[in-house]
């Protein structure tokens, strides 16, 4: 047991924090939420009616797609685009998908190499480009399940104000919708820019995000 969360503390902290973060937004959540019920003569809930409401899904929905759409973009821009110092970027001299030899693939490809790098043909081309898949489908799921929680917790809103409820269509094509969810992008997008600026010149000792302490600052894709 001990060697199994030695080897995998990274993703047991962050799923942990995960489920931390989650219990207190749902406790938080339903005090705001009965607040506001009190406010408009509505009944309070339970938490756990809160748990199954659209307004808990979209709140959790609308922060997940932005941070998938980060590493979806991420992970396909990096591919070509470059930033001259920072750990977080190729080489700009590697620039592209890079060669069969270099990513060991096809005939190149080691004996330990996963299966499908050496399998050739469409398994060797969809493996080569599975991780920016995974993201962009997570990206899809999430929102598409904000845009559904969304469109059931905004017709609640208009229902509670005696208007006319609207479509899927109408409400991802609403400003609600699109408030929600450029807000998040755009804190997503910001935070990706700092961290590729900000690794230039400051250092991390021991993190695989940082360059060593002593590396130049013009030193690009080194990690320490």
């Amino acid at each position: 047991m001990r060697r199994f969360l030695r080897s995998n503390g990274l993703t047991l902290f962050f799923l942990l924090i995960l489920v931390l973060a989650l219990a207190g937004q749902a406790v938080s959540g339903v005090y705001v939420f009965n607040d506001r019920q009190l406010t408009s003569g509505g009944a309070q809930v339970s938490l756990a009616h809160y748990l199954t409401s659209s307004q808990f899904a979209v709140d959790v929905a609308e922060n997940w797609q932005s941070e998938f759409l980060q590493f979806f973009l991420y992970i396909f821009v990096t591919v070509w685009l470059v930033q001259r110092g920072s750990p977080e970027s190729k080489n700009p001299r590697e620039a592209g998908v890079e060669s069969d030899e270099r990513q060991k693939v096809d005939a190149h490809a080691a004996e330990d190499s996963p299966a499908w790098a050496a399998a050739r043909g469409w398994r060797t081309a969809l493996f080569s480009r599975s991780l920016g898949l995974i993201m962009g489908a997570l990206f899809l799921l999430s929102w598409l399940a904000q845009s559904i929680a969304g469109l059931s917790a905004y017709n609640a809103d208009q229902l509670a104000d005696l208007s006319d409820p609207v479509s899927w269509t109408g409400y991802v094509t609403s400003a609600d919708f699109w408030n929600r969810s450029l807000q998040n992008w755009q804190s997503e997008f910001l935070a990706v820019a700092a961290m590729a600026v900000f690794s230039i010149y400051l250092r991390q000792r021991g993190s695989p995000e940082s360059k060593p302490v002593g590396e130049s600052h013009s030193a690009t894709g080194i990690e320490g």
